[in-house]
């Protein structure tokens, strides 16, 4: 995108109001154009970056970045993966069974197992991955969560046993000569 369009107009605004004021005016608009045309740019480019930021928010997984080449910026979009294509060759793929649901906890005393809201603050990059994982298993992130907390507050089942040496843990590991 070009912005010189955009800094010309600015560069002939601020001439006409310096022609209002006089030769001196004018040689001041002069000296000032030079700063004012690099101001003008960098606010253009970080409004251009907020717009570009709030496209992204609706857009997602898409994105759409702003990148500087020379003094004009350049939108690179990147759009969702593309669902792989249906072929009518060979077998249709099988998707992989979900995985089980971790049995629910029964509810405590007094507890009608209703819902309750917690706010829930993470680093952006888990977030990221946390809505990765929930996308590639169909839930949203709020169902997602819910397993994965449900699944970390399952108690552990008993430790698995070594066999028959189990009860006395007696032996010796080495070297003998």
């Amino acid at each position: 995108m070009d912005l010189t369009p955009y800094v010309d107009h600015l560069r002939h605004e601020l001439a006409v109001a310096a022609e209002a004021g006089g030769a001196e005016s004018r040689a001041l608009a002069e000296r000032l154009t030079a700063p004012l045309e690099s101001a003008a740019r960098l606010t253009l480019l970080n409004a251009l970056s907020a717009a570009m930021g709030e496209v992204t928010r609706d857009l997602a997984p898409g994105s759409v970045d702003v990148r500087l080449r020379g003094l004009d910026p350049e939108f690179v979009v990147t759009g969702p993966p593309a669902p792989e294509p249906y072929s009518m060759a060979g077998p249709l793929p099988v998707a992989p069974a979900p995985a089980p649901l971790p049995p629910a906890a029964p509810p405590a005393e007094g507890d009608e197992g209703g819902t309750a809201r917690i706010n829930f603050r993470l680093p952006a990059h888990l977030k990221n991955r946390v809505e990765e994982a929930a996308t590639q298993e169909g839930l949203s992130v709020n169902a997602w969560l819910g397993r994965a907390v449900a699944a970390a507050l399952v108690p552990a089942g008993p430790a698995p046993s070594d066999g028959p040496r189990s009860r006395g843990r007696q032996g010796f590991t080495g070297w003998v000569r």
